[in-house]
């Protein structure tokens, strides 16, 4: 079984505690965060299909981006302020702020998509995948090149400083040192499956190995120093915009803060409980985001460990503060994450539940249902949104990219959809 498959399975598997979270809105893990230069807004990516686009000053969602129709695994700021999403699809969307539809979108690949990554001069994109290629497209031309070599999936791309080079790494153990001038690549053999990589700027190259460990090479592929960061696979790499600090999330939850010149752990950021999917530095090098597989992103202060910001999560205020003491409420509480009760609310991960009784599944407009759904002949009723948390969405609604939950007690299940009755009415 593949390492990254083998990980996913594991990130549904442990129990989530979650701690001090500031954006919740993904209905499933947060594969992907990328911060815009100006370090006011984030773009995330996440195994529930959607992409989101957050302000940090506010700490909500401005925008809802949904055109993937599998995981979205990788996320990027273009220079021209627009952006980049790419998931288990095998496609590239391109997106304007604000835009409902990508203004352009890349093919070529035949499988996942897992790493993107804008060149320093902001001309092209180049992608990393699970077919075992890296795909270099013109953001001007739309022109591509496609790097091979890898035996296996490729999980991580960067562009060298001066942007003549490419590195890529993948599950067959190399690292691949491309020159975009032409030529073959140089081919680093490492012990351990590659998850990710990153470059500083004074070149230097740092990969995240399945065995816990960073290793650091010259910029030609030299060995050059490792450091363990944990003991269990590095998912997730991150490194500081003055290259001083790296930061690692695994599969344990553990995420590590690490001095990359004195090749040492700095701290451990502890209680996320859950995988860490994703980590991103804000340009003032001492704010780390980390993404969890409860769907939630953090902030952090990577010199001291604590957490930024309110408890907010993602609302300016709880939605169910008016229904303090309704037992359905409570029932309903952990559906707040992807679902809005009204039409007002910014919408999130999931379809707003406004209207929602009498509706037939798969029919609200502006929604990217599967196509499993929009062939049931199911409605909204309270005695059908009962049978959902009876059975449980994967038994009554096969290909739902709703989590699996069931909802054992009769008496609950009424409390809930009495309350839904009462709350999505318009």
């Amino acid at each position: 079984m593949r390492l990254a498959t083998a990980l996913l399975t594991a990130s549904l598997l442990l129990p989530l505690r979650p701690a001090q979270a500031q954006l919740a809105g993904h209905g499933g893990p947060v594969r992907a965060i990328a911060v815009s230069s100006d370090g006011k807004t984030v773009l995330s990516g996440s195994f529930d299909t959607a992409a989101i686009r957050w302000s940090l000053a506010t700490e909500s969602a401005e925008q809802v981006l949904r055109f993937h129709s599998g995981a979205v695994n990788a996320a990027a700021f273009l220079g021209d302020g627009r952006m980049a999403t790419a998931g288990a699809d095998g496609q590239i969307a391109i997106w304007t702020a604000g835009g409902l539809q990508p203004d352009q979108v890349l093919e070529g690949h035949t499988g996942p998509i897992v790493g993107l990554v804008v060149s320093p001069d902001t001309s092209k994109l180049a992608s990393a995948s699970w077919d075992h290629t890296v795909r270099i497209s013109s953001l001007s031309d739309g022109g591509t090149r496609v790097l091979q070599g890898h035996s296996q999936s490729v999980n991580g791309v960067a562009f060298a400083p001066d942007g003549k080079s490419l590195v890529s790494v993948g599950y067959d153990l190399t690292v691949r040192i491309w020159p975009l001038a032409g030529g073959s690549p140089e081919i680093v053999v490492m012990p351990a499956p590659l998850n990710a990589v990153a470059i500083s700027p004074d070149g230097e190259i740092v990969t995240g190995a399945a065995d816990g460990k960073l290793r650091m090479m010259t910029a030609d592929g030299k060995e050059n120093g490792e450091v363990m960061a944990g003991a269990r696979p590095i998912v997730a790499l991150a490194i500081s915009q003055d290259g001083a600090l790296l930061a690692t999330g695994a599969i344990d939850g553990t995420v590590a803060i690490v001095d990359r010149k004195a090749r040492s752990v700095m701290r451990t950021l502890a209680g996320l409980g859950a995988p860490v999917w994703s980590v991103a530095f804000l340009p003032d090098g001492a704010t780390l985001l980390t993404g969890g597989a409860d769907g939630k992103i953090r902030r952090w202060n990577a010199l001291t460990g604590a957490a930024i910001g309110s408890n907010v999560l993602g609302t300016p205020a709880d939605p169910l503060a008016a229904y303090v003491g309704d037992h359905g409420a409570e029932m309903f509480r952990a559906c707040v994450a992807c679902h809005t009760l009204s039409e007002n609310e910014v919408q999130r991960a999931g379809p707003t539940l406004a209207g929602l009784f009498g509706r037939k599944i798969a029919s609200l407009p502006g929604y990217r249902f599967t196509d499993a759904l929009k062939a049931m002949d199911i409605v909204w009723t309270p005695e059908t949104v009962s049978k959902l948390f009876e059975i449980g969405p994967n038994a009554y609604t096969p290909g739902t990219k709703m989590p699996e939950q069931r909802i054992g007690s009769a008496e609950d299940r009424r409390a809930l959809t009495d309350f839904l009755a009462r709350a999505t009415s318009k």
